[in-house]
């Protein structure tokens, strides 16, 4: 019974896969680099220009192919298909174990006979011939045994990729060592510092920039990690009690950001104050979108080391998160109206442009929120195979990403909410040591992925080929990105303290508007424009590095002094004892149901009695789906 369940699943799976794969454009080239290598141009890494495939963009997927309306969403398997396939199988071979391991246990299924001491069959010659892994000769003709042979081209990539690991990690190493240095430069801005070192030595050593840092790369296995870390490390109940600001700064404030620096530019331009550039409006538009993109790495990085209050902190840390997932549909949408050409946009274009920003946008979110649901319920029938939980958090969470990609919609904020919904209940699912597992291995990974990136920031700098310098346009890009950025946290928070029971203080708003620090999601959106639609690519290129240098080096050295000078409101970083804990958790509770009582007896409908509400189907209903009866029973009211 085993085994034909085993056979019925993989065999859905080949033909799911088969159909999709015969559906696709069979002149479309399947061959991708997913490495840190290229050639000298970058219209390689990006896919323009070249026989790749157009659909080698991050988040993006508009290619060069000329459009003649704007789509609300659209469909990209072949875009994800390499890394969806790997994850299914992996997750179709888990299930299977566990479906057997049901019917083992339940008696239905019965071993017969111990295979495990067989006598394995003997290798015929040809097999023996084939083994070209480990004999390394392949087809080639030799006249006698050698000793040892080099065989560098065998294991090039993987050597290439471990090497960049290492480095990477030595160099955090070094620089984690001296803390006299780090307590002054933070560590994103040292990392950065770093990668200008080692791309001096590759440039001395081959004349060429030999490595760089392409989109797929970054938003395929790099930024997923760091994402999914950030969501699943979210405090929940502090970010949905300040859900309302969040939003309205990552939203409204990101898109008053893109606006109002592509609009200045413009007009600047048309004053004849950049010189003879080739850029229109909708391209400055598009320009602006890419550079709004605020980094939570750098973002955190920052206001970690200098232990900001709670709510200055999750202001920052929600908004910077959502910024990102906002800046990209943002950047989609832009590039959809590049191309469809200026003549071509009407009021219709205009309208489906605004429905497909936010069907991308809770597309995207509802993704991951069923990605987190599916790894919750899936964690609650793992008690007889415990050593699989962890991989159904990666696997799952890595393909809540992927299924948002494909179905175009907004993968970043997929994979935060998928995050953000599995950890309450794949905490009380799993095995402690499971539990201990994820928490530890995702931050490696996330830790991972920010040092390599940090790094390659920095050596990109040393590519000549993407420094096409205008003084005008580059000066007015950091001077517009930090004057819209205050007027437009002072503004929105203006209109939220007249609603909200705790005030942003003015003082906060300056932190917030001082932290608008931008990262490698600018630099990895610029890289992708096409050049054959946007002719000064390398332009934008150059200016989202200097921007990302100047705020992430500059800025983030600054800002501790600020904050030490502004006196601002610290986190307590205390350890308190349990008592205190457990005293403090009950106080929070029972004001809570003092407030619930107080908007119930008023006959508001507020905050608080929503929240109560949502508890309440939480229990009654989640629960009892999602999690295991003997976590149900065990679990702790007073600290959950």
């Amino acid at each position: 019974m085993g085994a034909t369940w085993r056979f019925a699943l993989l065999l859905c799976m080949v033909l799911m896969v088969s159909r999709s794969l015969a559906n696709e454009d069979t002149g479309r080239a399947t061959g991708s680099d997913v490495g840190t290598t290229s050639s000298p141009g970058h219209q390689t890494d990006s896919g323009h220009g070249t026989g790749e495939e157009d659909s080698s963009h991050g988040e993006s997927g508009h290619g060069g192919e000329p459009i003649t309306t704007l789509p609300i969403v659209s469909w990209k398997w072949h875009h994800v298909s390499t890394p969806y396939i790997v994850v299914l199988w992996i997750l179709v071979s888990w299930l299977c174990k566990i479906v057997l391991l049901i019917f083992l246990i339940s008696g239905v299924t019965k071993v017969k006979g111990d295979v495990a001491h067989q006598e394995p069959h003997p290798k015929q010659p040809s097999e023996l011939k084939s083994n070209q892994t480990e004999q390394g000769h392949g087809s080639s003709v030799i006249t006698g045994i050698p000793v040892v042979t080099f065989k560098w081209h065998h294991v090039e990539t993987p050597y290439v990729i471990a090497l960049w690991i290492l480095v990477a990690c030595v160099g955090k190493l070094v620089i984690e060592s001296n803390h006299h240095v780090t307590n002054i430069i933070p560590e994103s801005a040292l990392l950065i510092c770093f990668g200008f070192v080692l791309g001096g030595v590759i440039w001395g050593a081959d004349g060429v920039q030999t490595f760089t840092l392409t989109p797929n790369v970054f938003f395929f296995y790099l930024l997923p990690q760091i994402i999914l870390d950030a969501g699943y490390s979210m405090p929940n109940k502090l970010f949905f009690s300040n859900m309302g600001a969040i939003l309205i700064y990552a939203v409204i404030g990101t898109c008053w950001n893109a606006a109002s620096l592509g609009l200045s530019l413009w007009g600047c331009h048309m004053g004849g104050a950049m010189g003879d550039l080739d850029i229109g409006l909708l391209q400055y538009l598009l320009f602006g979108s890419l550079i709004a993109a605020v980094d939570p790495v750098a973002v955190i990085a920052v206001f970690e080391q200098v232990h900001v209050n709670e709510v200055l902190f999750i202001l920052v840390f929600g908004e910077s998160l959502l910024n990102d997932g906002v800046t990209v549909v943002l950047f989609n949408v832009f590039d959809a109206f590049v191309s469809l050409g200026g003549p071509q946009i009407d009021a219709v274009e205009i309208i489906k442009g605004i429905i497909s920003f936010f069907v991308v946008a809770f597309g995207g979110s509802l993704v991951g929120f069923v990605f987190g649901l599916l790894i919750s319920f899936l964690t609650r029938g793992t008690k007889n195979i415990q050593i699989i939980e962890p991989g159904f958090v990666f696997v799952l969470g890595y393909l809540s990403y992927l299924t948002a990609e494909m179905l175009s919609l907004s993968a970043i904020l997929s994979i935060v909410f998928c995050g953000m919904c599995c950890q309450k209940y794949i905490n009380t699912n799993m095995d402690e040591r499971s539990v201990t597992t994820v928490r530890y291995v995702m931050k490696v990974l996330a830790n991972g992925s920010e040092t390599i990136i940090f790094v390659f920031l920095g050596i990109s700098a040393i590519d000549k080929t993407i420094w096409v310098w205008n003084t005008g346009f580059i000066l007015l890009t950091l001077f517009f990105i930090f004057i819209y950025r205050f007027i437009g946290v002072f503004f929105l928070t203006w209109i939220l303290n007249r609603y909200r029971l705790v005030r942003v203080e003015f003082i906060d708003q300056l932190i917030m508007s001082y932290g608008g620090l931008r990262g490698a999601v600018a630099y990895g959106l610029a890289m992708m424009l096409d050049e054959n639609k946007i002719k000064e690519k390398n332009l934008m290129v150059c200016t989202s590095l200097i921007v990302v240098y100047f705020t992430v080096i500059l800025q983030g050295i600054t800002m501790k002094p600020l904050v030490n000078w502004l006196k601002v409101k610290r986190a307590a970083v205390t350890d308190i004892t349990l008592v205190e804990k457990l005293q403090n958790k009950v106080e929070l509770k029972v004001f809570d149901h003092m407030l619930v009582a107080i908007e119930d007896i008023s006959g508001q409908i507020g905050h608080n009695y929503m929240r109560d509400k949502w508890n309440h189907f939480e229990e009654k209903w989640m629960s009892r789906i999602l999690m295991k009866p003997s976590a149900r029973k065990s679990r702790d009211y007073v600290f959950n």
